[in-house]
């Protein structure tokens, strides 16, 4: 089963390193295409839209489709997606490639996650999907700045067959080591679609959009700001990218622990937190020191979000496993689109490389804003939870939630994709 789950860690590895890469390539990227860097920046808006797009459609999509079979198709949709942005020789190629690769984000992880809960007995499956995930960690420890390193080092498209190549490894392990996944169960879409009736889940999902709209606000023009403003070479990015992953896996643990003992709590004062660092960083940007310390503390309180804004969605979208998870991916990419979107403008417009920190100061203040609103309807009792209600232990979280899963037991009610009364396949079997 370890084999198994191996190839879900390689295929979840190469996700999430073609995901975050181009942030630390976008000189390189601008340079060689002849487009300006907010233009660059664009291919982080890119990518989160077809994420945006993609979860809930190829999640939608692939309903009927036996498991395995459909991990297999969105892999060897984003060989193709990476492929074609290795090859592309102008923007408007890269950008279909990175539209293409995409598209398969969401529903890999969420389909994914139901295959890694269904290959252990019930007791484990917290740490069968905290092992698929490790995929995504080290994708943002290791892949990021390696692939960072590689595209400055050899031209930035190395970097993209480098993922292509990483990609093909995962399918050839999804083919041999996977065994084969029975088809989700009919009827269940149409139930799932009366959730999203509720007002909290919508706030939940603004939230998240607001929240970590105010992460890739700055992060999408780390590289530029780090080089121009802190006075680092552009050799140094990749390792900032390592010392800012340090600080994200710091991030997920504390906002974890956090999230169980007390979620709304905490997600006003991550929140807050978030404001206030990024209102730092604008002022430590320009002396290489403290922008150093202060890009770990953002790497820790950015990534702390993620825990219990996905906890919050979980806990007000009961009863819809699926696409209450692919919403929220959908969400997590929405805002780092209007994040990057956002700073590119403001770059754009002459205002300078400390303007998208700003700016995700402005939007993380926006989601503590509305985070309160929805506290304050918990509190008058329109909830569907009250807000410091436990949602059982939490497993290992991502910048990105995933969708999909049907994992209904107590113990993973708010795991990235966990499901609301559908049993799974091994509970079955168990009987």
């Amino acid at each position: 089963m370890r084999a198994s789950l191996l190839a879900l860690a390689i295929g979840a590895f190469g996700i999430g390193t073609t995901e975050f890469v181009i942030v630390g390539l976008l000189p390189e990227v601008a340079d060689d295409l002849s487009v300006s860097i907010p233009s660059a920046g664009m291919l982080v808006t890119g990518y989160a839209l077809g994420v945006v797009v993609g979860a809930p459609l190829m999640t939608a999509a692939g309903a009927r489709l036996p498991r395995k079979t459909m991990l297999v198709v969105l892999m060897a949709v984003f060989i193709a997606g990476n492929l074609l942005c290795a090859l592309a020789g102008d923007y408007t190629a890269l950008m279909g490639g990175r539209l293409i690769a995409a598209l398969t984000h969401g529903a890999f992880f969420g389909i994914g996650s139901v295959v890694a809960a269904d290959l252990v007995a019930p007791d484990r499956r917290a740490s069968a999907i905290a092992l698929m995930f490790t995929g995504l960690t080290l994708a943002n420890v290791l892949g990021v700045p390696l692939g960072t390193f590689l595209g400055q080092e050899f031209g930035w498209r190395s970097t993209f067959w480098a993922v292509t190549g990483i990609g093909i490894v995962g399918l050839l392990g999804l083919i041999a080591l996977v065994p084969a996944q029975p088809a989700p169960e009919r009827g269940a879409l149409r139930g799932e679609l009366a959730v999203f009736r509720k007002p909290q889940v919508w706030l939940a999902l603004t939230t998240t959009v607001l929240g970590f709209g105010g992460v890739f606000a700055s992060f999408t023009y780390l590289a530029p700001m780090m080089t121009e403003l802190a006075g680092f070479s552009d050799g140094a990015v990749a390792w900032l990218l390592v010392l800012f992953g340090v600080g994200l896996c710091v991030g997920n643990v504390l906002g974890g622990r956090a999230a169980d003992r007390a979620l709304m709590p905490s997600l006003y004062l991550i929140l807050g937190g978030l404001c206030l660092v990024l209102v730092i960083f604008t002022f430590t940007s320009r002396a290489a020191v403290p922008a150093a310390i202060t890009l770990a503390a953002f790497g820790a309180i950015g990534f702390a979000t993620v825990p219990p804004l996905q906890a919050r969605v979980m806990q007000q979208a009961a009863g819809a496993p699926a696409l209450a998870s692919a919403a929220n991916i959908a969400a997590f990419n929405l805002g780092n689109a209007l994040g990057a979107w956002l700073g590119g403008l403001a770059v754009a417009h002459g205002l300078g490389w400390t303007s998208p920190t700003w700016i995700g100061a402005g939007l993380a203040a926006a989601g503590l804003g509305t985070a309160a609103l929805s506290g304050r309807l918990d509190r008058r009792g329109h909830g569907s939870r009250k807000s410091g209600e436990s949602l059982g232990p939490h497993p290992h979280p991502h910048p990105h939630p995933q969708p999909g899963a049907e994992l209904p037991t107590a113990p993973l009610t708010n795991a990235p994709g966990a499901g609301h009364g559908t049993r799974s396949i091994v509970e079955q079997k168990s009987r």
